[in-house]
């Protein structure tokens, strides 16, 4: 019956390997250090990113506020389909009809989204001088670099 014991001490013995390489050591390079790290900047991370779309949400709402004599224009407005360059940073056409009889300028807010439709950014572009019955063009291009499949939209656009 040695084989038992030796069995049973083996087995103990690997139950401790097991735990110590689950738990990890205090010092932040174990296994589970490393998660915890990676989860922290993660976190951190996805703060700051969070903190940036904050940032520019309340910038696009300050410009919006500004706007005197603005109506509702959306659905004169498109966007077209998001393209990135070298650097990275988004960018999508945005074109505005002008439906009335008068030249008018646009004030537009385009959201930059992700694939799960979480807002990435958003900027103001403004489209001055639109002739009656014409379409005005602007560029919208993000604050930052971004990545993955996004996509942009109207959030909020006025003609004034």
């Amino acid at each position: 019956m040695a084989g038992c014991g030796t069995r049973r001490a083996a087995g103990t013995a690997l139950m401790v390997a097991l735990v110590v390489a689950v738990t990890g050591c205090s010092d932040g390079n174990s296994p589970s250090g490393q998660a915890s790290k990676a989860a922290s900047a993660a976190s951190s991370l996805a703060s700051r990113a969070s903190g940036t779309v904050a940032s520019a949400t309340a910038e696009a709402k300050r410009k919006l506020d500004q706007v005197k004599g603005g109506v509702d224009a959306k659905k004169d407005v498109s966007v077209g389909k998001v393209t990135t360059g070298k650097d990275n940073v988004p960018t999508a056409e945005v074109s505005a009809k002008n439906t009335t009889g008068e030249k008018k300028s646009f004030t537009v807010q385009v959201n930059f989204r992700d694939a799960k439709g979480d807002l990435q950014d958003t900027v103001i572009v403004n489209i001055d001088d639109v002739a009656a019955g014409a379409t005005g063009r602007a560029t919208a291009r993000s604050h930052r670099e971004l990545s993955g499949d996004i996509r942009a939209d109207v959030g909020t656009a006025l003609r004034h």
